[in-house]
């Protein structure tokens, strides 16, 4: 596989170390082995072998991504783990670049990157069902609905990322509803945003994010999505994952983990506030693996 070609992809974040290889995403052996269980020395199914996952910094891709490579890593692969913009995430699983990611919101959020480049690679379903993108405010404010309203938060709705799918129908939101003339969306980033609200509620001031389920701010706080009548955000979406063409050839057992692995609300918003109060997301990753071993047995059966 060619390296990712992190200068053309415009990476300026460096990449999680935690579990890195020096190489890139994963291949098949140059003996053609792939890795099809143990091999004649009796090492672990992927020693030697490498594999990339692509993800997007949001706090449910870190955890989910950092879940499914320990699991990896502890089959033995090499396991890369590599931060990117949305877009370029899709195109890196697209063009071979990566090896594939569990982190495709569907079917609003990422509507665009999947119809430009969903018939590149290999669609292996859903890992959670119930996500959920829209409008978010701190329970004590008195408004229920978008069509309430008017001069809170500055007129401003707090958003993440360029470009996030969320920020979009954000942007949809302020053009649809007649109320919200004048208001803006204004972008930043997941964990700009996630401060934002914590100082407003620290100060029980008036503030309105752009918000997904699961995150584990609806853990810490109570908070509220803010009701659609025009379905901007559209319904409930589910969480899938995608892989490289070829990846099920050339690394048949990660090929099995990925398509198998599926979890719920409660277990990746366990891993998601663990992170956020403070623990490694490998150390999240790797508690929730030690915990949680029945359900890492399902992602895994018949892979010795």
């Amino acid at each position: 596989m060619l390296k990712l070609n992190w200068k053309r992809l415009g990476l300026a974040a460096g990449l999680s170390l935690s579990l890195v290889a020096a190489g890139c995403g994963g291949g098949s052996d140059d003996d053609g082995s792939g890795d099809n269980g143990e091999s004649d020395d009796g090492s672990a199914v992927g020693e030697g072998k490498e594999i990339e996952l692509a993800y997007v910094e949001w706090d449910t891709e870190v955890a989910s991504t950092h879940v499914v490579g320990k699991v990896l890593e502890d089959l033995g692969y090499d396991v890369n783990l590599t931060p990117l913009d949305n877009t370029v995430m899709w195109e890196a699983v697209a063009n071979g670049e990566a090896d594939g990611m569990v982190a495709a919101w569907l079917p609003a959020t990422h509507e665009s990157q999947y119809e430009e480049y969903s018939d590149q690679m290999v669609e292996l379903g859903v890992n959670l069902e119930g996500a959920k993108i829209g409008a978010v405010v701190p329970e004590y404010m008195d408004v229920d609905s978008l069509e309430d309203l008017d001069s809170q938060a500055d007129q401003t709705i707090t958003g993440i990322e360029p470009g996030a799918g969320v920020v979009a129908a954000s942007e949809e939101a302020v053009e649809t509803y007649d109320n919200l003339e004048g208001w803006e969306v204004q972008t930043s980033s997941s964990g700009a945003m996630a401060t934002a609200l914590g100082e407003a509620i620290d100060n029980e001031e008036d503030i309105v994010v752009t918000g997904w389920s699961p995150h584990w701010k609806f853990q810490k706080y109570d908070l509220k999505y803010l009701e659609d009548p025009e379905g901007v955000y559209g319904e409930a979406e589910t969480i899938e994952t995608m892989v490289r063409e070829g990846l099920e050839e050339d690394l048949p057992n990660a090929y099995q983990v990925l398509d198998n692995f599926q979890w719920e609300s409660a277990d990746i918003e366990s891993v998601m506030l663990d992170i956020n109060e403070g623990t490694s997301p490998e150390d999240a990753a790797a508690t929730w693996v030690e915990e949680n071993q029945e359900k890492v047995d399902e992602w895994t059966e018949g892979i010795e």
